[in-house]
């Protein structure tokens, strides 16, 4: 089984529920209720009926299922197989809002099926508030049952907590495709949420692959941009000998179903009623046999690529078979190839998937120079200006600060890219996120933005705050105060300093106040600058008080070169000389009487 498991993740929730009485007892439920519903009056509306029941040892099983039962091709035609937007389903919307993301702003659904859940609001709500906190919770459904069922449980899941350990598992039989590509990927974002879902699909079953059939072999290799795409794991079991295979990468599952709607053409246009397929039989025949078979000729092909082996096992044994003649042979090889190379795609993806914490421990190596420049620099005015004023320093000195630039720029790309992806998540997973990254992107912030403030102001520019403070910067910000605790602003009990500014953008503020003061030198300068210059500064002695009564600027701030202690300079001269100012401050006190010689 460990050919399986490496080709598709998939198999170990298909094995699972094979191997279990999940797929039997959801069957079962199925079965009984639709032996109760309205199966022998094709010609009524579509409605919605669910059976609820407790399993030892497997949990609650909530079956539906949509009368007349089961609804065939020529059903599913007739209620219509069209897509329409979320935004269009009278009350639909509100309910399933939370599916969009910044990505996939909008989705479209099937009508019919969305339309007959919003016509059972009432009967369903009721349903949720009953089961909506039961785990083990299964719910499942036969063909529009499977779609109701789907739909249900990504209801479910939307009132779920992230860090929940425990989900609703649907398990659908021959239900047809649900959504469009955005739905799909809106899905997919939530990797928690497509392995909710698991589709047992019979290659003889035409119900599935009724809302694929436009899509045809493409030359390009590719899927349409437009109409529906597969979401969860399908697992494809042959009615002939009870053999499965397991897919989850979206393009396979339709490539797959045109396969095997080819193969099946010639029996269908033979049929025009179609029988329903019997899952029943092929759950006990699924019993008897392991879920994929192993011991096939291509393993044993030196020249082949093993995903694409794989491939071409998995499609054997759900009857996809190689077609004949030249023509054929170059289709099956081109359908082998896509797969493979699909699912290939798809494991990297997975594998890479967005994770804050993934890469950590490397950014902590880039922090740890900063750290050490940090701690190297206060016998140089200090960690800001020592960075700022580096083009009058020695060889080794600027050599050590491009080490210290190419560090910067690591865990910038590093962190704006870790913020566009939490900005781009659902409100929920990006929220979890921010929560888990938080104190990490907070040291980040800190350490790092005094830096590019620096820089911006070493080239003569101004107004940092408002015109050239980068937008991860202003998020992380945003994200940190929005996590604080109500009414805790930004006092603390700290009684001592903290070592790296509390305030990033504390810098930018001291350039601005020293811009201000030669505004107020300038013998040019207007009244109306003079008179907002000397208001800025009145501000940001207040600012910079609070600050220090709170311990949240380091003790560099307080070194004798550093462009705090510039500023206060010519700030107390620049008092003295023009006048105008309130005879005393706080801040004025603190510096006068040299008390920063005790803040530590």
């Amino acid at each position: 089984m460990s050919q399986s498991c490496k080709f598709s993740s998939g198999l170990e929730l298909a094995n699972l529920v094979v191997n279990s009485e999940l797929l039997h007892r959801s069957w079962d439920a199925i079965s009984d209720l639709e032996k109760r519903s309205r199966t022998h009056v094709p010609d009524l509306p579509l409605s919605v009926e669910y059976k609820d029941s407790e399993h030892p040892g497997v949990g609650t099983i909530v079956a539906f299922a949509c009368p007349p039962s089961s609804v065939n091709v020529q059903q599913l035609e007739r209620v219509g197989t069209d897509l329409v937007s979320a935004d269009e389903i009278a009350g639909f919307f509100s309910m399933f809002d939370f599916v969009r993301t910044k990505v996939n702003p909008s989705f479209s659904v099937h009508k019919a099926a969305a339309s007959l859940f919003s016509s059972h609001m009432h009967l369903l709500s009721l349903l949720k508030e009953k089961h909506g906190n039961s785990r083990p919770l299964i719910i499942t459904g036969q063909s529009m049952g499977g779609s109701i069922a789907s739909l249900f449980t990504l209801w479910l899941l939307g009132d779920i907590p992230t860090k929940a350990t425990k989900r609703p598992l649907c398990v659908t039989f021959g239900s047809p495709l649900l959504g469009d590509r955005n739905f799909q990927n809106a899905i997919s974002e939530r990797p928690t949420w497509n392995s909710c879902f698991l589709h047992v699909v019979s290659p003889q079953d035409p119900i599935p692959k009724t809302f694929v059939s436009s899509y045809g072999y493409l030359s390009n290799s590719s899927i349409s941009q437009t109409g529906y795409m597969p979401v969860g794991t399908f697992l494809f079991c042959s009615e002939r000998d009870g053999d499965s295979a397991c897919f989850e990468e979206p393009r396979s599952v339709v490539q797959l179903m045109l396969a095997m709607s080819s193969e099946l053409e010639e029996e269908q246009r033979q049929k025009r009623n179609f029988q329903n397929v019997d899952y029943g039989l092929i759950l006990e025949r699924l019993k008897r046999y392991n879920p994929v078979r192993k011991e096939y000729s291509p393993l044993h092909q030196s020249n082949i690529n093993p995903v694409e082996a794989e491939t071409m096992i998995q499609l054997e044994a759900i009857g996809v078979k190689r077609l004949q003649g030249n023509q054929g042979n170059r289709m099956t090889t081109s359908l082998i190839a896509n797969v493979a190379s699909w699912t290939e795609d798809y494991l990297t993806q997975r594998r890479n998937i967005f994770d804050p914490t993934k890469k950590l421990n490397d950014i902590k190596i880039d922090m740890a120079y900063l750290e050490w420049y940090k701690k190297v620099s206060v016998e140089q005015g200090g960690y800001y200006d020592s960075y700022k004023l580096w083009r009058w320093k020695s060889r080794d000195e600027i050599k050590s600060r491009h080490e210290i630039m190419k560090r910067k720029r690591i865990l910038t790309r590093y962190w704006r890219g870790i913020v566009d992806e939490a900005e781009q998540m659902p409100q929920k997973e990006g929220l979890a996120f921010r929560t888990r990254g938080l104190y990490a992107g907070t040291n980040y912030r800190r350490m790092v933005e005094p830096l590019d403030i620096a820089e911006y102001y070493g080239e003569g520019k101004k107004d940092y705050l408002t015109q050239g403070r980068p937008k991860h910067y202003r998020l992380l910000e945003q994200w940190l105060n929005e996590d604080k605790q109500p009414g805790t602003g930004n006092r603390n009990s700290r009684s001592k300093a903290c070592s790296l500014t509390e305030d990033s953008c504390f810098w930018a503020h001291v350039e601005e106040a020293t811009i201000c003061c030669n505004v107020l030198k300038d013998g040019q300068s207007s009244l109306k600058d003079r008179e907002t210059s000397r208001k800025r500064l009145v501000e940001f002695e207040q600012y910079a008080m609070d600050l220090i009564n709170t311990y949240s600027v380091s003790v560099e701030v307080f070194l004798e070169q550093s462009s705090f202690m510039q500023w206060w300079n010519g700030y107390s001269e620049l008092i003295d000389l023009i006048g105008g100012f309130l005879c005393q401050s706080p801040l004025r006190d603190f510096m006068k009487n040299k008390r920063y010689r005790n803040y530590a």
